[in-house]
C-alpha cells in the first residue's frame, strides 16, 4: 500500500514539476537555435538589444545607436517581442 503511494506522489510530482521545466527547456532551445540577425533580445541581466551578429556560442547585440556588447548564446533569456501563452 505505501509502495503505491509512494508511485502515485512521484508520478504526480513528475506531472506537475518536471514536465514543465521539461517543456520550458525545449521551447528556450528552441528559441536560442533561432536567432539570427535582427532579432530582439533580452539579456539575463536585463539588457535589451538587436542582434547583429551570431556566432557558435556568442552574439553580438547592439543596444544603442553604435554601442555593441557581445554575450553568451546561453544569457540570451527571451524574445520581448514574443507573444506570452
Amino acid at each position: 500500500m505505501t509502495w503505491v503511494m509512494l508511485i502515485g506522489l512521484f508520478v504526480i510530482m513528475w506531472l506537475f514539476m518536471i514536465r514543465p521545466q521539461r517543456k520550458a527547456q525545449k521551447e528556450q532551445e528552441k528559441f536560442l537555435n533561432s536567432i539570427e540577425n535582427g532579432t530582439r533580445v533580452i539579456t539575463a541581466g536585463g539588457i535589451y538589444g538587436v542582434v547583429v551578429e551570431v556566432k557558435e556560442n556568442t552574439l553580438l547585440i547592439e543596444v544603442d545607436k553604435d554601442v555593441k556588447i557581445r554575450v553568451s548564446k546561453n544569457s540570451v533569456q527571451r524574445d520581448p517581442s514574443a507573444k506570452k501563452n
